[in-house]
């Protein structure tokens, strides 16, 4: 069972990142107390925060090429790896693009981290990706393949021994060092969970970007079980005994062994960078957050060899992207309606089908948006429209899922970080964790990019990553204005309150008129006047007389009466923005 999530309720706690040094207590949608405290900031870019067996944060900067283990007591942190020197181009986000050309910063950089549960016995690993050469790097211009063909990076898979020690990783082993990567959509989540009582390594590759943006030109391989590209991939967390040394870390049963090893273990992904996996019910499961499109942000439940859709299906297969594409541009020397390499969707349905058993539909999106408005967007991007389009969405950049009981209400809850608004969502899970039983709870709203997500093993402390950067590429761009608090880590201990119930999952929400009305027109009238025109493009062309009405101070009884008869579509309208 699958289900469109509903927002319900935030919570903003903006003024609360104007100092942090001191811990302040904050207060959630349902009552619950948090403590707040900056434990680091001015990190560059911090990509994963895990909580490891020593009771240290282990930490990894994706432009800094560090990695680090933070002490959550006290702050200290100490640096144990500088991976910088295998890194075979320069820092091209400090670098003038008069010097450069252009040159693009790949999206990630030192991505994810994963432990081996033995790490303080018998077992010293630290598993760590990285990206570490650019093809274009000696390229003239901007390094980019001819006619936005993109950007060709190469990512690494590495194994390194902890000495507790001296605090160092040293010994590195690679598993893997052919793994593309680009400029865009990298994904780049580590995360070790067992699979029938054997652990492995999963490791998540995004599409690429193939299809949008300077890699608009660039063949999507998401639904290709022979490339990497758009995957799950599964790795042995220690070499069996095959024969050639890159076969001796793909596990023999993994689903797409055919003619040569293959580590892919799931297709038809966008951007999955949140990996999880909880005992839910009874059951063992490996859980996914995914970037959408343009809506439909993905929470989906990984399972062996099965496809996800992308890009033939966005979201649920419910029809709102028949006749469009996960991108557009205004490129015409690109191929197709939308310019653009990804395929135009005739039917999701219909794709579902043609995918066949395998086809999985998400658990959860955020948020299914209305093909009338969709189109709206793909034709205003298309005409390249001078105000750039906006839509509702999360972009999920970590998942974790709360199996304590510290937290009244949180046991079973998926916690997704987001960082196009600053906040981290709430969605509590069915008994037997294949569905999503709550609308959308959202905590600890600000001005930052959440980044990543860990929990202490007593279940009573969050520690949530910040980028440092404002933006990245495509829907996440977005970044909160006045961003604070800038790589960072922040602890949020929890102190108290709370429901001992989360709500459950509420029928769609009937508003009156006159209800309407009033939210609308609040809603318009808080705009800026450039917010205002933005919002106003991306209505139907019926609505637009109907929101400048909005913005007149004074109604006659007719405008009242034409607006009321209108509002609720037009609040509908405006929300899917």
């Amino acid at each position: 069972m699958w289900m469109r999530v509903r927002i319900v309720v935030w919570w903003s706690l903006g003024a609360l990142f104007i100092s942090s040094a001191a811990a302040q207590t904050t207060t959630g949608p349902l009552g619950e107390q948090f403590t707040r405290r900056v434990l680091a900031e001015k990190l560059s870019d911090p990509w994963e925060v895990t909580y490891g067996p020593d009771n240290f944060l282990w930490l990894t900067e994706a432009r800094g090429y560090r990695v680090s283990r933070l002490n959550p007591a006290t702050g200290a942190r100490q640096v144990v790896l500088d991976l910088s020197k295998n890194r075979e181009f320069p820092r091209y986000d400090k670098i003038p693009d008069s010097l450069d050309g252009g040159k693009p910063w790949p999206q990630g950089g030192l991505m994810g981290l994963a432990l081996h549960p033995q790490l303080l016995t018998s077992k010293p690993y630290v598993y760590l990706s990285y990206i570490y050469r650019y093809a274009g790097a000696d390229q003239p211009g901007n390094g980019s393949a001819p006619n936005y063909g993109g950007h060709f990076f190469t990512a690494r898979l590495v194994r390194y021994e902890y000495d507790a020690r001296a605090q160092t990783l040293s010994r590195p082993l690679v598993l893997c060092d052919t793994i593309p990567a680009s400029n865009d959509h990298n994904a780049g989540r580590l995360l070790i969970a067992p699979v029938a009582g054997r652990d492995y390594l999963f490791y998540s590759v995004g599409d690429l970007g193939a299809g949008q943006f300077e890699n608009g030109g660039r063949p999507n391989h998401a639904q290709s079980p022979t490339s990497y590209e758009g995957k799950v991939l599964r790795f042995h967390i220690e070499p069996d005994v095959d024969h050639a040394p890159s076969d001796q870390w793909i596990p023999n049963d993994n689903p797409f062994n055919t003619n040569r090893q293959s580590a892919v273990w799931s297709l038809g992904h966008r951007n999955a960078q949140g990996l999880a996996y909880a005992v839910v019910g009874g059951t063992g499961r490996l859980y996914a957050s995914e970037h959408g499109a343009f809506s439909d942000d993905e929470v989906n439940l990984i399972e062996r060899g099965k496809n996800y859709g992308h890009p033939l299906v966005l979201g649920f297969a419910d029809g709102n992207y028949n006749g469009l594409a996960a991108a557009a541009s205004h490129h015409a020397s690109l191929p197709g309606r939308w310019h653009t390499t990804y395929p135009t969707i005739s039917s999701e349905k219909a794709n579902a089908a043609l995918i066949g058993p395998s086809y999985r539909n998400p658990i959860a999106s955020l948020y299914p948006l209305s093909n009338q408005f969709l189109t709206t967007v793909l034709e205003r991007t298309r005409a390249h429209s001078p105000d750039e389009p906006t839509w509702n969405s999360e972009a999920p950049s970590s998942l974790a899922v709360y199996t304590g009981t510290a937290i009244p209400g949180w046991h079973n809850s998926l916690l997704i970080p987001a960082l196009k608004k600053g906040k981290l969502i709430r969605l509590l899970l069915h008994d037997q964790g294949t569905s999503v039983a709550s609308d959308t709870l959202m905590y600890f709203r600000g001005p930052v990019r959440y980044r990543d997500l860990a929990l202490s093993p007593d279940g009573t402390t969050l520690y949530l990553a910040t980028d440092s950067a404002t933006v990245t590429s495509g829907p996440s761009e977005e970044a909160p204005k006045g961003t604070a608090c800038q790589g960072c880590i922040i602890e949020l201990r929890y102190a108290g309150g709370g429901l001992a119930t989360t709500p459950p999952l509420a029928g769609k929400r009937t508003v009156s008129p006159e209800k309407a009305l009033q939210e609308v027109t609040a809603l318009v009238q808080r705009l800026k006047p450039k917010d205002q025109r933005v919002k106003r493009a991306g209505l139907p062309a019926a609505q637009q007389p109907v929101f400048d009405l909005l913005l007149k101070p004074t109604l006659t009884a007719q405008e009242k009466t034409e607006a009321e008869r209108n509002a609720p579509a037009l609040l509908t309208a405006l929300r899917q923005q």
